[in-house]
């Protein structure tokens, strides 16, 4: 088990570095390839010449390279000064950028929405996969049942349904018609039950699309593990249904569905834009949204990165979690 967390460990510490590299390549390589100013992206087009070529000599964009992409790497995990234009701003570690339209540190502004962020994605994940395994598992077992095709029928309208139409939806009914919820968001400090009543349609509504996706997969990989030898096998020797589904179809099907979970889980934390927007969060996809309607590069790069990494600690989760599911993976 300690070496498969080391073989694990060691290949997200890998991956940490590409991460970083092909961010600094999106934001600022590929640009200057293509003949964009860089420096003018950052700070805006309205900027004079001279703010922008002082924002210039503060990215170092005529540092060669490596030297660039060696500072934005040190500048996550030590800090990083930006000196030029007459004046030196500090940005400390960790450094996801700086907005120089707004003149502040793009890292607290991130970790001041993340924890909406967080919360919405994490209510949103123990729902769905609450109702959405509930939903496959019982399909697989009662499959070409009424409930069977009722179930996935409701799965394809989740599937099929976007964000903002369900959204809209259940603010239509349950806020404006029956007053049910106020649709105000109030932060977790100020008031327990205000935050948890805000959220409610959020989490219902973010549920329910990925609660389907995630009752379609579990059905069709429960059927097939119900056809392998050993379910057969567990069954001839007179084992209880209970124990042969919870015990040993459930870690096969719970495979994918942890690969999906790390992959959604991770994605989601890094901001449900259409989910914000449409019950005004002030989470992360918020942050996005506004970013680019102000053209706040470094907000956005910041988003990019947190994203990235929290799709990498996500699925570093999900490797361990494999491990504790199958011990046949601790070998492999």
């Amino acid at each position: 088990m300690l070496a498969y967390l080391i073989r694990r460990l060691f290949a997200a510490a890998v991956m940490l570095v590409v991460i970083v590299l092909v961010v600094f390549s999106i934001f600022f390589l590929f640009p200057k390839w293509a003949g964009v100013d860089v420096a003018l992206s950052f700070v805006g087009k309205q900027a004079d010449p001279a703010a922008v070529e002082g924002v210039r000599q503060k990215l170092g964009l005529g540092e060669p390279i490596y030297t660039q992409a060696w500072e934005f790497f040190k500048g996550i995990f030590a800090g990083r000064t930006y000196s030029g234009g007459g004046d030196v701003t500090n940005c400390p570690a960790p450094c996801f950028g700086y907005s120089f339209r707004t003149e502040q540190s793009v890292w607290p502004v991130l970790t001041d929405r993340l924890p909406v962020t967080l919360g919405l994605a994490l209510g949103a994940a123990v729902l769905w996969l609450i109702f959405g395994l509930a939903a496959g598992v019982l399909s697989a077992l009662k499959r070409g049942t009424l409930w069977d095709r009722t179930a996935m029928v409701v799965a394809l309208a989740g599937v099929s349904l976007p964000i903002y139409f369900t959204g809209m939806l259940s603010l239509a009914i349950f806020v404006f018609g029956l007053k049910w919820f106020n649709g105000d968001y109030v932060p977790l400090e100020d008031s327990f039950s205000g935050w948890f009543g805000g959220m409610i349609l959020p989490w219902i509504t973010l549920a329910f699309l990925y609660a389907a996706m995630y009752a379609r997969i579990t059905r069709a990989t429960m059927l097939e593990v119900l056809g392998e030898d050993y379910i057969r096998t567990a069954r001839a020797k007179g084992l209880r249904e209970q124990t042969v589904i919870g015990k040993h179809a459930m870690r096969s099907t719970m495979t994918p569905i942890l690969t999906m979970l790390g992959m959604d889980l991770g994605a989601l934390i890094g901001g449900a834009i259409l989910t914000e927007t449409t019950f005004s969060l002030p989470g992360l996809g918020q942050a996005v949204l506004n970013a680019i309607k102000t053209q706040d590069l470094p907000i956005i790069l910041g988003v990019v990165l947190i994203t990235s990494l929290a799709v990498l600690i996500a699925n570093l989760v999900v490797d361990v979690m494999y491990a504790v599911i199958d011990p046949r993976v601790r070998l492999s």
